[in-house]
């Protein structure tokens, strides 16, 4: 029998099943992860070591990485789940991408992560169901690592727990029973390709330019570690037309991934749409788009001082906006700039004297001016002291840099309520909450502004979440967006307002 792998065998482990698969093996839904590399390793009748090494010399690896995925990757889904986003694609983006076929042959989907079938199924009965004239110009490709469930997914048999979701006329158009089991239309499954694919592997003869109008790649890259997902998804935006769109889960966002696709906002969800590519001739862009948001990098401890907390911020920036000039890829932004000290604007911004931080903002060099995190500083300030509209420059300014900054579309709420324009500042919050869940501002912000709408069950969800957020949040965030509060004045206004919808905090 084959014994326990010691740490260091374990270790290899992790590292072989992200480097071969992009899976991060320290958030995998396995509880011994130990235990499978011994029970695979007898049933290749080796010692944990020698299974390792034959591993990571593809001796093999083509029949064991079947094996592997199967038992490290979850597979249940179902029909038509997460429903706006089958609306936003039927209602916008294949309507948009059909009319701009041109010289085109077909509309191309893709299906990554397909599991066993439902959601590109799913894509091909919306297709017959809403596009019945262009569904010759529609296909759809679909690909996934477990060999056991893409052949699950071309038998096209399901459970009635797979079908949950769907409406009874439309199981009864589709489907047919066939004991305890039900089995989809012929016309449907011949709609779909399924190919076998690893998302974490290049490969040129599947990823090539321009192949894609249309990507579904939901709750796959949120099991990536970040570098796998950054690779996977540069393979994904390198194969879509410009103008393409992508459809992510609702747990993940592109913000600290890519910055190669602006966000989409309707039918009450969020989705991405391929950038235009930039001219060959084009400077590249200054922009620090594809890191999360600098305010939440160093976690400081709730009863940190005001001193160290305004401390902190400046080096923050300091730090960020020399970082800027080295991610620029533009030389004349390299050359040496004069040391930059926020203390004074991060203490003003304490004192709540909105002028003199916007005056020692005024007072920075260019190159640190320009900066994303002094940017979004200087629409704060701006916001606060009455500015709104001068703020909303700012923001839109901050956004051309780095369009998924939670920060900025938090402020352009605030400006536009300022404004009078409710349903804008809620749906600038909605933006701010989904690229950062962690942020709790806005879910504050959405709370007071749907109690006083009369919504209470709008605050009250908004209201909960931002009080679990408020208190974790990094205290150089609260100094940012708090408006002058600290973080215990934050959570009694939350306990307050949550009291007046009638809740028990």
């Amino acid at each position: 029998m084959t014994p326990m792998p010691t740490s260091g065998e374990l270790s290899r482990f992790r590292d072989l099943v992200t480097g071969l698969m992009g899976l991060n093996a320290s958030e995998l839904k396995l509880s011994r992860l130990d235990e499978l590399l011994r029970r695979r390793a007898q049933a290749n009748k080796m010692q944990c070591s020698a299974y390792l090494d034959a591993l990571g010399k593809d001796q093999i690896q083509a029949t064991e990485l079947a094996q592997l995925v199967q038992e490290l990757t979850i597979t249940e889904t179902y029909f038509f789940r997460n429903p706006a986003h089958y609306a936003a694609l039927t209602e916008a983006a294949l309507p948009e991408r059909l009319a701009a076929l041109s010289g085109r042959q077909q509309v191309h989907i893709l299906s990554a992560g397909c599991a066993s079938g439902e959601e590109a199924y799913s894509l091909a009965i919306l297709v017959k169901e809403h596009f019945p004239d262009a569904a010759h110009l529609i296909a759809i490709t679909a690909i996934d690592f477990n060999p056991a469930v893409l052949e699950k997914a071309q038998q096209a048999r399901y459970s009635s727990w797979s079908l949950r979701d769907m409406a009874p006329d439309r199981q009864a158009r589709w489907f047919r029973s066939e004991g305890n089991a039900f089995l989809l239309d012929q016309n449907v499954r011949q709609a779909v390709k399924f190919e076998r694919h690893n998302l974490a592997a290049e490969n040129p003869t599947f990823w090539w330019e321009g192949r894609f109008d249309i990507v579904f790649c939901r709750n796959v890259l949120m099991y990536f570690v970040l570098e796998q997902a950054q690779a996977a998804l540069r393979r994904i935006a390198f194969s879509m037309m410009p103008g393409a769109y992508l459809f992510m889960g609702h747990a993940e966002t592109l913000r600290g991934l890519s910055n190669d696709f602006h966000l989409c906002h309707t039918h009450e969800t969020f989705y991405y749409q391929r950038k235009p590519l930039p001219l060959s001739s084009e400077l590249p862009e200054r922009r620090i788009a594809a890191t999360p948001s600098r305010w939440q990098e160093v976690s400081l401890a709730s009863n940190t001082s005001w001193i160290e907390t305004i401390q902190a911020a400046s080096e923050r920036i300091q730090h960020i906006a020399g970082g800027a000039q080295k991610n620029a890829g533009d030389e004349r932004l390299h050359a040496a700039a004069p040391a930059l000290n926020l203390e004074h604007a991060m203490e003003y911004l304490h004192q709540e004297r909105y002028d003199s931080v916007l005056q020692q903002i005024g007072s920075l060099p260019e190159e640190h001016a320009q900066d994303t995190d002094v940017l979004l500083l200087k629409a704060v300030s701006l916001c606060h002291s009455g500015a709104s509209e001068a703020a909303e420059g700012v923001c839109q300014q901050l956004l051309q840099h780095d369009e998924l900054n939670a920060g900025a579309h938090y402020v352009l709420a605030l400006c536009r309520e300022s404004a009078g324009n409710m349903q804008d500042a809620v749906d600038h919050d909605q933006m701010a909450s989904y690229l950062d869940p962690a942020f709790a501002m806005p879910r504050l912000h959405m709370g007071l502004l749907a109690n006083r709408n009369g919504d209470k069950a709008t605050a009250m969800t908004a209201l909960n979440q931002a009080l679990l957020l408020l208190q974790q949040e990094d205290p150089s965030r609260i100094l940012l967006f708090g408006g002058g509060f600290k973080r215990e004045a934050l959570i009694a206004l939350c306990r307050s307002q949550l009291n007046a919808t009638g809740a028990r905090p």
